[in-house]
């Protein structure tokens, strides 16, 4: 079963949305282009919309300026921190199909198979918001008496994500790196900073000897994309409940790859001056596992 856009709350959007611009149904309607009768049914839950009367609803809303998903974000991380839960984001290119399994999750990742999410609303919706089927769904997390393991942007993170995306085949043998290997295998999730794919071409350079470990990293902090919550054990997903699935209208999506790709050209032009501030400082890969 396709559950694209299965959990979006539309019929509690189009009550907000009215509320927010101070109208009735009949005055939304009009100037949506979309029948009063459709809308109260929507609201009712008679009625889901169709893929084309949705991206019209929300995308009016936006370009009115209301920030609908915005606001549900601040409260989901407002009510899941009260309930000491943890508020999870995730980024889906066009929904999820029946429940979280970690044998859909591909082994290639950062840290290998697991079910990832972001901590932010804008971090999951710009990985896919080049897709016109994406939405982001909110999640509450139970971590409860879960064994947790933390990542900064240093040299570990570095290894593990080389290690995990298959280049430290030569170093597999390193007591560093077979540490680094049981330390992530002993853990129910992960709490790491994002690797994008110009991050890791980074982590590569550096893993090829091109670049020392001071220089990538002071190019990986320029990125900051926010931290990501990896699930790696069936108990850890288990514990991760769906509370409802955000649309993402075209202007959004536009939006974020437009504040996605601001962020990457800091990122490369940091980069580039890191190469020139730092060069020769810090240790090559085979200084570091010689």
């Amino acid at each position: 079963m396709n559950l694209m856009f299965d959990r979006v709350d539309t019929g509690e959007d189009v009550e907000l949305v009215a509320e927010l611009l101070g109208c009735g149904l009949k005055d939304l309607a009009r100037s949506t282009g979309i029948g009063e009768a459709t809308l109260k049914r929507w609201t009712s839950g008679a009625v889901r919309p169709s893929p084309a009367l949705a991206e019209r609803f929300y995308g009016y809303a936006y370009d009115r300026g209301l920030r609908i998903n915005q606001i549900k974000a601040q409260f989901h991380e407002e009510m899941r921190g009260r309930a000491g839960r943890m508020a999870l984001f995730h980024g889906s290119k066009g929904g999820l199909d029946g429940p979280v399994s970690l044998e859909r999750c591909s082994p290639r990742s950062d840290f290998g198979r697991g079910f990832y999410c972001g901590t932010s609303l804008s971090q999951s919706a710009s990985f896919v918001s080049m897709h016109e089927t994406s939405s982001v769904y909110l999640l509450e997390f139970d971590s409860s008496g879960l064994s947790r393991l933390d990542f900064a942007v240093d040299k570990d993170w570095m290894l593990s994500i080389a290690w995990f995306r298959g280049r430290l085949a030569g170093y597999a043998g390193h007591p560093r790196v077979r540490a680094l290997a049981q330390r992530v295998g002993g853990a129910d999730y992960i709490v790491a900073p994002i690797a994008d794919n110009r991050m890791y071409e980074l982590v590569s350079d550096f893993i090829d000897g091109e670049i020392t470990d001071v220089v990538c990293r002071h190019g990986l902090s320029a990125t900051d994309l926010g931290m990501q919550c990896i699930l790696l054990t069936q108990e850890a997903v288990d514990r991760v409940r769906v509370v409802e699935e955000l649309y993402l209208c075209a202007p959004e999506r536009a939006a974020c790859l437009e504040a996605a790709h601001a962020q990457r050209r800091v990122g490369v032009d940091k980069t580039k001056a890191a190469k020139r501030e730092f060069r020769g400082q810090g240790s090559y890969i085979d200084e570091l596992l010689s």
